[in-house]
């Protein structure tokens, strides 16, 4: 692993307060791997041999039931996934697939069963990452079951401006097809929802979103700290 793809990983909040003897041997067992894109990494029900952190690219967390598809979540750099399965040894509960062109770091699971064992600091960090995923997964429960598709869109537009610098403007990073099924919509009311956001100072050309009135836009999403602030990741 480079020094630099290290440094990235000691630094996420799950590795930080680990031992740097315990982190050597964490990662030194790891494998670090380039996939092109729309490659699958697992299937939903597979008892997964490996904890994931996606270095480069973008990884989606999916699920199907009889002939239906939804994008669960879509993770980028620096984060890790499917942590409580791995610490269960339990079957994961979505498939996962990269997005875009990735490195991915892959930790054996018994390795992090005997590090969770021999390192506190490790121990804790794991249990307030788990923390912080439930309380994720609620804010998204909220989120889906109070808001409008159209109140859904509004909110994650601000959140992503802001998180790409609040610059007035935006390309959506993945296909809109995705962006729908993570928001919880066909792409036929993703369309629809654009177009009323048309009146709320919101204009769209392709993958581009200009933010032209942001009080009219924040007035329509009402964004809330406990349903819109990130927590951690899965």
């Amino acid at each position: 692993m480079r020094t630099a793809d290290a440094t990235n990983v000691r630094d996420l909040p799950l590795f930080r307060g680990m031992t740097d003897e315990h982190f050597e041997a964490l990662v030194q067992p790891a494998f670090l791997q380039r996939f092109p894109p729309h490659v699958t990494l697992f299937e939903r029900g597979q008892t997964p041999d490996f904890l994931y952190v996606v270095l480069e690219g973008a990884v989606e967390l999916f699920a199907r039931h009889i002939e239906r598809e939804t994008t669960i979540a879509i993770l980028t750099p620096v984060s890790t996934f499917i942590l409580a399965a791995v610490l269960k040894r339990q079957p994961v509960l979505t498939s996962g697939r990269t997005l875009d062109p990735s490195r991915i770091l892959m930790i054996p699971t018994e390795v992090v069963h005997t590090m969770l064992e021999q390192d506190p600091g490790f121990a804790l960090a794991i249990a307030n990452e788990i923390a912080g995923a439930y309380r994720g997964a609620v804010k998204e429960l909220k989120s889906q079951k109070l808001r409008t598709s159209v109140e859904r869109l509004a909110n994650w537009i601000i959140r992503e401006h802001g998180v790409r610098g609040g610059g007035g403007e935006f390309d959506i990073p993945f296909d809109k097809r995705t962006l729908a099924s993570r928001l919880g919509m066909t792409p036929e009311n993703l369309s629809r929802n654009f177009a009323t956001l048309t009146r709320h100072g919101v204009e769209v050309q392709g993958r581009t979103i200009r933010i032209k009135d942001a009080q009219s836009l924040e007035k329509l999403a009402q964004p809330d700290p406990l349903i819109d602030e990130a927590e951690a990741s899965f």
